[in-house]
């Protein structure tokens, strides 16, 4: 029975959208586990901001423990605009927002509870950060998405049951009056010393149980139906399993789902996915750009390296993840200078890396083609939609790429067509150089994007050779 309520959120999921398998003549069929378009319209957003600012901002600290006063927040200069704005040049696609942390302030004007925004300094009660950041999130057509902590160190009822009523009830305002909401994300962190509305103990839950997920799922599908649903286990996206904006260098997007829950023990196992995964989980990659979550004026020259965070994107976004970049607003309300720049940094680099697509239009050749508008071709056209795909039963195959004469070549961009599952198990790319072919490069998943950096290159052509479990599927192919 565990394990059926465990299935619950994904059978939910599953059933009130459709999936986003076409039936083209000839087409292939579906293998295993396939995205809902929900979950491909996410995946291709690719890059996106975390913002942690609420209540520990002005403490200080990483995790509050409830008691605070609301008077402690208070910032000075807050422009969610700026923050917008940031991240729009950054060229991140979405933020989303601590609406609530541990601590149990919440950033909007609940009704149903005293510890948030409407008894702070701040515009003497009449703020809303929820509601500036919607709607800066919409001048600047970004998404927005909303964090609210499972766990509550202010509520007297935590651990109890009436208390799922009041997380739902916030959670209700949350998905009600702020637009359209891109993804939800819940917290693995759940139970532990708390000021719990002044009993200042210790209370431990029962992480898989308590909470009665698949009711918050159904309630979540209900007023948001296209928003994806983050935790250990999904069941929209899961955790990548560290805090270091890395997915494994195998990175399957299925996964076993009945096995995890928020604050899942086994959550190592997040980094890879599973091969033989039922359900369609990809994994969102978070990491700060700074060491804590919070802002600290001790970390201002703490900022992550230009190469740390090139580091960052290539083997996040670059091994079939989806990078969200934690800012931590400060004191002011803004994003820091320090900040800003780096990501400025990150963007020209990787504008750079990326400038050039020599295979671009060129001419590709495969020794097995599907044919009837499946052609080797459609992985070097650009469109998302288009793919190069083998006969039945063939699960290895090469595609060669004609660059067109002597190209300088340093980076390599793969990509399934994910709408009909995740196929290939290894690839090797080999160059060939005055007639001869040397290998570059080698991996194993790709997913919806995999990205490989290697040494430069002198190439005229370029040949992949692709291993799958079934028929091969090749949206696009790209040379930088």
């Amino acid at each position: 029975m565990k394990h059926l309520l465990a299935l619950l959120p994904f059978l939910f999921f599953a059933c009130v959208k459709k999936t986003i398998v076409t039936s083209m003549p000839n087409e292939p069929a579906p293998f295993g586990p396939v995205p809902i378009k929900a979950q491909l319209d996410w995946q291709r957003l690719e890059y996106n901001a975390f913002v942690h600012f609420n209540m520990n901002t002005f403490t200080n600290i990483e995790w509050g423990m409830g008691s605070e006063s609301p008077t402690t927040f208070n910032p000075t200069a807050l422009d969610c605009r700026q923050w917008a704005r940031v991240c729009k040049e950054a060229g991140m696609k979405g933020i989303i927002l601590t609406a609530k942390h541990h601590d149990g302030f919440c950033l909007w004007p609940s009704k149903y509870t005293e510890h948030s925004v409407k008894n702070s300094p701040w515009k003497n009660g009449k703020g809303d950060v929820v509601r500036e950041l919607s709607d800066a999130c919409k001048e600047y057509g970004l998404k927005f998405g909303v964090y609210l902590s499972p766990w509550d160190r202010n509520h007297p009822a935590y651990g109890k049951p009436e208390y799922l009523t009041y997380f739902r009830n916030q959670l209700r305002e949350l998905l009600t009056n702020y637009g359209p909401i891109f993804e939800v994300w819940f917290d693995g962190a759940n139970g532990g010393d708390g000021y719990y509305g002044g009993a200042n103990e210790k209370r431990e839950v029962d992480r898989q149980n308590y909470y009665d997920w698949p009711t918050t799922h159904k309630l979540v599908y209900e007023l948001q139906p296209n928003a994806i649903i983050f935790s250990d286990a999904g069941p929209g996206c899961r955790w990548v399993g560290n805090e270091d904006g890395y997915a494994g260098e195998t990175n399957w997007s299925a996964l076993r789902l009945k096995e995890f829950y928020p604050g899942s023990p086994n959550y190592k196992e997040l980094t890879n996915g599973h091969a033989d995964g039922y359900a369609w989980v990809p994994a969102e990659c978070d990491v700060s750009i700074r060491p804590g979550w919070y802002y600290h004026p001790e970390q201002d020259d703490k900022v992550k390296s230009l190469e740390r965070m090139t580091d960052i994107y290539y083997n996040s976004v670059g091994r079939n993840g989806l990078l969200l970049l934690n800012l931590p607003v400060d004191t002011r309300g803004l994003v820091h200078e320090n900040d800003a720049a780096r990501l400025m940094e990150l963007k020209k680099l990787l504008q750079k890396d990326f400038a050039t697509n020599f295979a671009a239009g060129k001419k590709a050749t495969a020794n097995d083609e599907r044919g009837n508008g499946f052609e080797a071709k459609n992985a070097l056209d650009g469109s998302p939609d288009t793919y190069w795909a083998t006969k039945d039963d063939v699960k290895t195959a090469s595609l060669e790429i004609d660059l067109g004469g002597k190209k300088s070549i340093s980076r390599l961009v793969l990509q399934e067509q994910i709408k009909l599952g995740q196929r290939v198990t290894s690839f090797k790319a080999f160059a060939q150089q005055n007639g001869q072919w040397e290998p570059f490069a080698e991996g194993t998943t790709i997913g919806y994007k995999r990205i490989l950096r290697f040494a430069k290159t002198e190439a005229e052509k370029v040949k992949i050779e692709f291993e799958g479990r079934a028929v091969l599927c090749i949206s696009e192919v790209g040379v930088y």
